[in-house]
């Protein structure tokens, strides 16, 4: 089964992002949560108290405004909800200050360019 190279090049971004937290000295948790609400891409914690939620986006071009400037309201808003039920499911994480980032990456000949993104919104 091939898969569809938009597919595998958003993995390797995203394989590329969870490597790049971890050298940040975050704790990868979970890839890929998903719930009928939505997905959520990478979880990590940072220090003892900060959960991370983290958006990857990925964007071959930037002159859209590049990866973060789509993650829109109504993306928000999803991962906002998601993030709500991962937190019913594993309360042992509710117990942490939870921040929302996103991670820009775009192709940069031999890897990706990642600009992290730290409390890029609330979930107000």
């Amino acid at each position: 089964m091939t898969r569809d190279p938009r597919h595998l090049a958003g993995q390797r971004a995203e394989d590329a992002a969870a490597t790049f937290l971890q050298a940040q000295g975050l704790v990868l948790l979970q890839r890929n949560y998903r719930c009928r609400m939505g997905e959520l891409d990478l979880i990590a914690q940072q220090a003892p108290d900060v959960l991370v939620i983290a958006e990857v986006r990925l964007r071959s071009r930037q002159d859209y405004g590049g990866g973060a400037a789509s993650v829109d309201a109504r993306k928000r808003l999803r991962i906002v909800r998601t993030s709500r039920h991962l937190l019913m499911k594993q309360p042992q994480l509710a117990r942490l200050r939870v921040r929302f980032d996103v991670l820009d990456l775009h192709p940069d000949g031999e890897g990706h360019h990642i600009d992290w993104l730290r409390g890029a919104f609330d979930a107000t």
